[in-house]
């Protein structure tokens, strides 16, 4: 049993703090945590090294990102750095967005099939796990959307919003792009995109209140 990050105690408490809901009996974290503290005891049992970064739960081994613990309005999700290479003999692996190229999920939308998982889970963690320490990566296509660099910098600075933009329906995807393209400026764009932030960890599309 590894150690338990305290960090991620607080997290399964009170939420990433990433949104207004922080702290809230509405934070979408409150509703998963039955279900991701369930999960988190499986994580703890195997090699990875529970870490908290970019307000959620990450699983590290050898210094290396593997997979994330974190919670959606519908849902919550273990997400694999290199899902794309994983063995899928259940069929249970979704990708976060229609052109996410690396990233896989395994979703809950239940906090009470987790004993009945936790085999499945246990394979699929000790895959990516194998996968990480033989060093493979995935092979990237160019993304076919016209995603503005300053909002790929913070997808690589901070893998919990690409997983939660990529979470968003395609038109909600969309229409932040458009925003987010539609400043001449590279400052404008970084700003648009710093403002947007705690609306997309909630689910929500640009024009949505």
């Amino acid at each position: 049993m590894q150690t338990m990050n305290p960090k991620v105690d607080q997290y399964l408490l009170d939420g990433c703090g990433r949104c207004d809901l922080w702290k809230t009996p509405a934070c979408k974290v409150h509703t998963w945590r039955d279900g991701m503290r369930q999960v988190r005891q499986i994580l703890l049992d195997t090699e990875l090294t529970e870490e908290h970064k970019w307000g959620v739960a990450c699983y590290t081994i050898n210094d290396k990102n593997v997979l994330i613990l974190s919670a959606f309005k519908d849902s919550f999700t273990i997400s694999f750095f290199k899902g794309a290479l994983l063995n899928d003999p259940d069929g249970i692996l979704e990708k976060p967005g229609k052109n996410s190229q690396a990233a896989r999920l395994i979703r809950f939308m239940t906090n009470d099939k987790i004993a009945d998982m936790e085999s499945v889970i246990r394979a699929y963690v000790a895959n990516a796990i194998k996968i990480e320490k033989a060093g493979l990566q995935v092979e990237l296509k160019k993304n076919p959307e016209p995603i503005p660099d300053e909002l790929q910098d913070h997808f690589d600075a901070d893998p919990a919003f690409q997983t939660a933009f990529e979470a968003l329906t395609p038109g909600r995807q969309r229409g932040y792009i458009l925003h987010f393209s539609g400043a001449k400026q590279a400052t404008t764009r970084t700003s648009r995109i710093k403002k947007a932030m705690p609306k997309i960890f909630e689910g929500k599309g640009f024009h949505d209140r």
